[in-house]
């Protein structure tokens, strides 16, 4: 998409997450980036070892995807509102994924986050991963900043 930093690379380089850890080499490493409307896009090529069958990306990748693309689009949510310069560490509380299709794995998919709700330590995300044109998933989920105490807290 860019050679600019991602959300991931500039707030959590060190991060080991497998959907959207830098410095995880096995992950997912997806690259969020802001879309200027408040939300977050991302583009990401699966390749074949991602597919449940041939041509098609696994469910499970397509949950990875939207989890970690949802969470960074709620922790810099929480990050503005709050007025800070760093993102809190946020976790997912919940989220439903409904797969409306099989998504082709022979291009890259799209994914856009954007922020439907929020409170002070949470938001609720909606999240949809378009494939060949078509939105093949959509995602609804609340991702919640921990707090000292929380094994995730500073994991960032």
């Amino acid at each position: 998409m860019t050679d600019a930093p991602s959300v991931q690379e500039r707030y959590a380089p060190r991060n080991h997450c497998f959907g959207c850890g830098p410095a995880n080499p096995k992950g997912l490493r997806i690259r969020s980036f802001e879309d200027g409307k408040g939300g977050l896009r991302a583009q990401w090529r699966p390749e074949p070892h991602h597919e449940a069958f041939d041509g098609m990306l696994n469910g499970g990748i397509i949950g990875s995807l939207m989890d970690c693309h949802g969470n960074w689009a709620a922790a810099l949510h929480i990050m503005k509102a709050r007025g800070e310069q760093t993102p809190p560490c946020t976790v997912t509380s919940e989220f439903h994924v409904k797969l409306k299709r099989v998504t082709p794995s022979d291009g890259p998919v799209r994914l856009h986050a954007r922020v439907v709700d929020s409170e002070e330590d949470r938001a609720t995300v909606e999240v949809e991963l378009e494939a060949g044109g078509k939105v093949t998933s959509t995602c609804r989920g609340v991702f919640v900043a921990v707090r000292e105490g929380h094994p995730a807290y500073h994991r960032w």
